[in-house]
């Protein structure tokens, strides 16, 4: 090996070179040397691994070995033969420079530390992707663990960089990196709020990929489709992309609708608006001709039954409509519109139904639906509640019922 290290520099001494100059360009014979011996190594290294690779995941059953060539993870792994051979060689190419060896040794860590954050990095790229391919796991943020652990190697592999340019050891370096805690915990403020944040929503389990949530201080309401350290990202139903800090999730109020979508029905709650005046008793004359709904036939032969039995059986006057016990149009309708929707056949009946008064308002008297559609899909969703107050607004009149509405005639000026 001296031989061939001092082959050059005696030829050039021979020739009548300055024993300097022939130091130097020795030199530099011999790192163009090394450089091609690292390419080709690299290169057949390179070839070799990854040919393996592909060979062995082509015959495994495993997804995983595949995952690992797509992420490059034996690309990378290929160059650490080159590193070894470049630290084994390179005091033969600076053995007239010793004191560039300091230097080289420095520049050779600090890239031995890079390769190995890349050659992690693509190792748990591959463990992402495959986690994401598993049924239990591919509603979990899986995104932000990842990124947790790739924070980490990024601490650890800068400081180790720094530690190393600035000669000085692993375990000092984090002892003088500690009194300046306070600054970085200032500048990675955000992260660590969306680290604890990540952590959090994993645990309480309170948003999966793939749930519906609303948050109007964001302006999202759609989709998550991706939970990532910093951010979530929601896929609005206009087809926009909201980002929300991750953080936000546990200092901020959201809705998250995956109850609802894992329930047996939606909830329909809304309400018809009545006109107060509208109000009054019902006649005979007129309970016998509201007998010819057929929902409400039964009911109304059943309770005349019994308040005429309770009116008589009191002796009450009835020649004064008020007295006594009295049916009204508002009473019947509400239990026409609970037989009608007890009755559709969208409407999930192993829930809760029932048609409400809520207090009167200045607008009306509210009449309120309160149901869960079987079909949960938004679309069908909003078709099966239009087609229960379509036919409810319709009946209205029947009842001798007005719906309130604002008046929108505005008189016109006389000539």
């Amino acid at each position: 090996m001296k031989d061939i290290q001092c082959l050059f520099y005696d030829y050039l001494v021979s020739v009548d070179v300055s024993p300097d100059t022939a130091k130097y360009l020795n030199m530099l014979v011999l790192l163009v040397a090394l450089f091609v011996i690292i390419f080709i190594t690299d290169f057949v290294t390179r070839k070799l691994l990854i040919n393996a690779f592909s060979k062995f995941s082509e015959q495994s059953k495993t997804h995983f070995d595949d995952l690992l060539v797509n992420h490059k993870a034996p690309r990378n792994i290929a160059h650490i033969v080159p590193l070894i051979l470049t630290i084994k060689l390179f005091p033969f190419v600076f053995y007239d420079f010793p004191h560039f060896e300091s230097y080289i040794v420095m520049i050779l860590k600090v890239y031995g530390i890079i390769l190995t954050v890349w050659i992690i990095r693509s190792i748990l790229k591959t463990f992402e992707s495959y986690f994401k391919t598993l049924p239990r796991l591919r509603d979990k943020p899986i995104d932000s663990y990842i990124q947790v652990v790739m924070l980490f190697v990024w601490i650890i592999a800068i400081a180790s960089c720094l530690a190393v340019l600035i000669n000085l050891s692993f375990i000092k370096f984090f002892t003088t990196l500690g009194a300046a805690s306070a600054i970085l915990l200032l500048i990675f403020k955000d992260t660590i709020l969306g680290f604890v944040a990540s952590i959090q929503v994993a645990v309480n389990d309170s948003v999966r990929i793939g749930d519906w949530i609303t948050m109007e201080k964001y302006g999202a309401d759609g989709d998550v489709i991706e939970i990532n350290l910093s951010t979530v990202q929601v896929q609005n139903f206009d087809m926009t992309i909201t980002h929300i800090p991750t953080f936000a999730l546990i200092t901020d109020s959201f809705k998250n609708w995956r109850g609802m979508q894992s329930s047996g029905g939606r909830r329909i709650k809304r309400a018809i608006i009545l006109k107060a005046k509208s109000v009054h008793y019902l006649t005979n004359e007129k309970i016998e001709n509201l007998k010819k709904i057929h929902l409400i036939k039964d009911y109304l032969d059943h309770r005349q039954k019994d308040i005429n039995n309770f009116n008589e059986s009191n002796e009450i006057d009835k020649s004064t409509l008020i007295n006594g016990r009295n049916l009204t149009n508002i009473g019947v309708f509400r239990k026409y519109l609970q037989s009608y929707v007890e009755n559709h056949s969208a409407i999930n009946k192993d829930m809760f139904i029932m048609v409400r008064q809520l207090a009167p308002t200045a607008h009306g008297l509210p009449l309120e639906i309160y149901a869960f559609s079987s079909d949960k899909r938004w679309e069908n969703y909003e078709y099966i509640m239009s087609d229960i107050f379509d036919h409810a607004l319709s009946a209205v009149p029947y009842f001798d019922l007005e719906v309130f509405e604002l008046s929108t005639t505005i008189d016109s000026p006389e000539n």
